[in-house]
């Protein structure tokens, strides 16, 4: 059974719709990035009808918020029969790192996307396109449209203005076009101090929008890159990278989340003055934006998230209470749980508050269908059939999966001792409960009706065992299993034959559901008991591997941890209860 769905109808696919069917982009043509004007309107016709990309910046690592990005960018790709690009917008030096485009590169793969098409990989990097848009920048120069700036940081800041009064001209905005692109090779030559200058645009310093305010295109940093090296001194702002990045790889389709949109008449501002010196060819890219995902308690600030790492309030970024996609992955989520939850949001311009319930239960729907059973106990106490022989053995049996008429059976041992969860056992019991207390009858799960007889307490007065007699002629799966009506059951396995494990149940991270609203401390949300280790005993036969899966009986999923556990010392996560909790 697959959990992917029919596409939800939204906006972007009407656009796209519209777009295609009014034949924009039937005659354009593609050649390997980067392809300004000349070497696109040398390529042949694009096969792909449209082109989307996915560009993070490798800071970090990805959490629950990017993936809504790769699932849209991919998943639209792919039903256009489009490409999608993983594009690394390494703008930044002293930030970006080989690590997080490792780990970014997994994790999209992990989640059921690839960037190869055709035999043709689509993975690119802003820093594959440095000289170009060096060479862009000379010509916006050249024409006019940039100037070299030399205020400080803080006195640009200081006459950019608000967003009702007008920005202040530079001294500097009517200098020479040839002054200015002097300045510039200066500034790529290195012969300037970080922050002494900046390349700015020349748009309009009393523009409503403050994004047009002659934004800054470079800026002087004395960094090593990751990938270049020392061989730029000079690095492009994102807002000047991004648009050019995607002509020069030919998208159609720039899909970002709404904090962008102030920004696109920027976006439309370069590429159309880049393309009017002959630099881009058209069809130009169009920038579409969507409402990121927000999820009530989780945090998703990459700079908060490094704090929590940094600071040891969690183990590390795959830490499982964490939103970053490799610490859902070593929980127990599922690519298919992760790709449901995403589509099941569908895709709007209104920015609203997912509730993290919605998260974890397109996990079970994802699991429930195919995950193999079995029984756990996760807080034992001793239940002693007081009349079954100490020296006898019998098999018990259930169905792997109760889903798949196909699924294979499961065998486990009865024996005269077995654990039971301690919450099964009342000695005065609350009204409306059906387990064990004292006279009543309950089914062991696949075994026996038995009849509570009573318990053995310690010098404390706590109880440490729990003794009943089994009914013969009420084995489960015999004519004489429905001879005695019973209104609960419970789960067991055979204390000579469980297999000891240490389990981690984990819940939410934070206990309020908007733990960084306002001005609060957001670790001060901080859930005390997001993660809580137990000492328990699973059915024998289940075998930790790392990275398997099950639902154990009446208690949730669970996952074998995928960096601790192994099968001679199993640890596994829990991945979520069987019902909402918090509701």
């Amino acid at each position: 059974m697959t959990t992917d769905t029919v596409p939800a109808s939204n906006f972007l696919r009407t656009i796209i719709d519209n777009d295609l069917g009014s034949g924009l982009y039937q005659n354009r043509r593609w050649a390997p990035p980067p392809s300004p004007a000349e070497v696109r309107q040398a390529g042949e016709i694009d096969p792909a009808r449209i082109r989307t990309r996915f560009p993070p910046e490798p800071n970090g690592y990805l959490h629950i918020g990017h993936a809504k990005s790769i699932c849209l960018n991919f998943g639209l790709a792919r039903d256009y029969q489009g490409i999608c690009h993983l594009r690394f917008d390494d703008t930044n030096p002293e930030k970006e790192e080989d690590e997080y485009v490792q780990a970014i590169a997994d994790i999209v793969r992990w989640l059921g996307f690839d960037w190869t098409q055709n035999g043709t990989e689509h993975r690119y990097f802003a820093s594959d396109y440095f000289k170009t848009l060096y060479r862009f920048a000379e010509s916006l120069v050249q024409a006019g449209y940039a100037y070299v700036d030399e205020q400080s940081a803080d006195e640009m800041r200081a006459t950019r203005g608000t967003l009702t009064e007008p920005g202040i001209n530079s001294p500097w905005r009517d200098r020479p076009a040839a002054e200015s692109l002097a300045l510039l090779r200066e500034m790529r030559a290195g012969r300037h101090p970080d922050g002494s200058m900046a390349l700015r645009a020349r748009i309009d310093m009393g523009s409503p929008n403050i994004n047009l305010r002659d934004p800054v295109l470079y800026r002087i940093r004395h960094a090593s890159h990751h990938r270049t090296g020392d061989a730029w001194c000079i690095y492009p702002m994102y807002a000047w990278a991004h648009p050019v990045e995607d002509a020069l790889e030919g998208i159609t389709h720039s899909i970002c989340t709404l904090e962008f949109e102030d920004q696109r008449p920027f976006y439309d501002w370069i590429l159309r003055k880049l393309a009017e010196l002959g630099e881009l060819a058209e069809p130009l890219p169009h920038q579409h934006e969507f409402a990121r995902l927000n999820l009530s308690y989780v945090v998703t600030s990459k700079r908060k998230l490094r704090q929590l790492v940094e600071e040891g309030h969690v183990s590390g970024w795959d830490d499982p209470r964490m939103p970053t996609l490799v610490g859902l992955r070593r929980r127990g989520y599922t690519p298919g749980a992760i790709r449901l939850f995403c589509e099941r949001l569908g895709v709007s311009k209104s920015d609203s508050r997912i509730d993290y319930s919605l998260l974890e239960q397109a996990l079970r729907d994802d699991l429930d269908p195919v995950a193999t059973r079995a029984v756990a106990v996760l807080d034992p106490i001793r239940l002693v059939l007081t009349n079954f022989p100490a020296d006898r053995t019998e098999m018990c049996s259930a169905p792997s999966n109760p889903h798949d008429p196909q699924s294979t059976r499961r065998e486990f041992p009865l024996t005269r001792e077995l654990w039971i969860e301690r919450d099964d056992f009342r000695e005065e019991p609350p009204r409306k409960y059906f387990r064990l207390y004292p006279g009543n009858l309950v089914r062991l799960k696949y075994g026996y009706v038995v009849r509570c007889t009573g318990c053995v307490k310690n010098a404390q007065g706590e109880i440490i065992e729990v003794h009943a007699e089994y009914l013969p002629d009420t084995r489960s799966g015999t004519p004489g299993a429905d001879s005695v009506k019973v209104k609960g059951a419970i789960t067991w396995v055979s204390t000579a034959h469980a297999v000891p494990a240490e389990i981690r149940l984990y819940d939410r991270l934070f206990a309020d559901p908007h733990p960084d609203g306002g001005d609060r401390n957001f670790l001060e949300a901080l859930n005390p008991d997001s993660c809580r280790t137990v000492r328990a005993w699973l059915e024998p036969g289940v075998r930790a591997e790392p990275g398997a899966s099950w639902q154990f009986e009446r208690l949730g999923y669970f996952v074998a941890d995928r960096e601790l556990s192994s099968p001679d010392h199993p640890i596994l996560n829990r991945a979520a209860t069987l019902r909402d909790t918090w509701a």
